[in-house]
């Protein structure tokens, strides 16, 4: 990883990128309406990333507080790629691509391994204010443990 991931209590990077259908998406705007869980994965089409990603969509609204949080999941993949994934799997909340510059947003959060050219497993709850209040960061091939993020969503 290039640095320490993004700390709980600290300003998040802001950020826009596209999700899987080409449309521009600002952590900015979206923390404006309601808090916002970013979900750094290594790869579409990868057997633990498919599995956490398809238990989000299964249990949304447990992610979501019914609504009130917004769920964007990231990778380093192109865009048409997550727009096949996400197709392929109906999922119901974005993917958003940090293709190019390759990686500069997992960069930001602290989640790139340049080595390997890929986000680890980043996940961030971010309030309105534009706060973290949450995070945890997984190597590659261990999956997340999402409980501490139910908590801190019980918290807001």
């Amino acid at each position: 990883m290039t640095d320490a991931p993004a700390e709980v209590g600290a300003p998040a990077p802001a950020f826009a990128l596209k999700n899987q259908h080409g449309e521009d998406v600002s952590l900015i705007e979206r923390v404006a309406d309601r808090p916002v869980l970013l979900v750094f994965y290594p790869f579409a089409w990868s057997g633990i990333c498919t599995g956490e990603l398809c238990a989000i969509r299964d249990d949304l609204s447990g992610y979501t507080g019914d609504g009130a949080v917004d769920v964007l999941a990231i990778s380093c993949d192109p865009m048409f790629t997550l727009r096949a994934w996400a197709d392929a799997q109906h999922y119901d909340f974005e993917l958003l691509s940090d293709f190019w510059p390759h990686g500069q947003v997992a960069r930001d959060y602290g989640v790139f391994n340049a080595d390997a050219g890929m986000a680890v497993r980043g996940t961030f709850l971010i309030d309105t204010t534009g706060t973290v209040r949450w995070s945890q960061v997984n190597a590659p091939g261990e999956a997340r443990d999402f409980a501490g993020y139910r908590e801190a969503l019980a918290g807001l």
